[in-house]
């Protein structure tokens, strides 16, 4: 799943990340409000996690704007303010849930549990890229309407690949998203199932181009 870390403690943001890229999902950390704004009108994702307090627009300025777009996508804010009319201010401009600081990890790991279910429901994430698709609710990928035999890895670089398509994907950045709580993702072994899924993809009109010393990119593979 496609989560959006919005939070400008650096400490509390990566004790975050690693709690979710622990449950395999992949996270993009924004601290700046206004970067964050502009993330969500041109990237989907499947949760929002939001702090209150930002630099230069706030976590309700953010919500208001992402409903005004009409924007379906779960919403839950993490905030030091625990008055009872700050709680309700998130509510009623559109937050799913709310959750004060200092809390327990374990109820904030329900939580996104519950919100991530609740969106589901609604209906499916789907990529497409050419010939290639990912539905990432169901982790289910097809090139040219055929199912593809991956491997729980190799979906979550092609999900880290699509939702970047066109744009130079780092081996550092994939082994940083793939990397769980106690659990390293090496360089190596990117280079691996990158590998792998190279060979499962080249009969469509996709390749995965290695970039030396720069990373990977996914683009469409137009004939000559």
């Amino acid at each position: 799943m496609r989560v959006l870390l919005v939070e400008d403690d650096p400490i509390l943001a990566d004790g975050l990340m690693r709690i979710l890229r622990r449950s395999h999902h992949v996270v993009t950390h924004e601290a700046n409000g206004k970067r964050a704004d502009r993330l969500l009108t041109v990237q989907q994702y499947e949760l929002v996690i939001l702090d209150m307090g930002l630099p230069d627009m706030d976590g309700a300025e953010i919500l208001r704007r992402l409903r005004q777009r009409n924007a379906k996508v779960p919403v839950l804010i993490l905030t030091a303010r625990d008055k009872v009319e700050d709680r309700v201010l998130g509510l009623d401009f559109g937050a799913d849930d709310y959750l004060a600081k200092p809390f327990d990890l374990l109820e904030l790991e329900a939580r996104i549990r519950a919100l991530l279910r609740r969106g589901q429901s609604a209906g499916s994430a789907h990529l497409q890229i050419g010939e290639l698709a990912l539905d990432t609710v169901g982790c289910r990928a097809t090139l040219h309407g055929e199912a593809l035999e991956l491997s729980a890895r190799e979906l979550s670089v092609l999900e880290i690949l699509m939702l970047r398509a066109g744009r130079v994907v780092s081996k550092e950045l994939l082994s940083e998203q793939m990397s769980g709580q106690g659990e390293e993702m090496s360089v190596n072994a990117i280079e691996v199932y990158v590998h792998r899924l190279r060979k499962k993809i080249e009969t469509g009109n996709v390749r995965i181009r290695t970039l030396r010393g720069l990373g990977y990119l996914l683009e469409i593979n137009e004939p000559l």
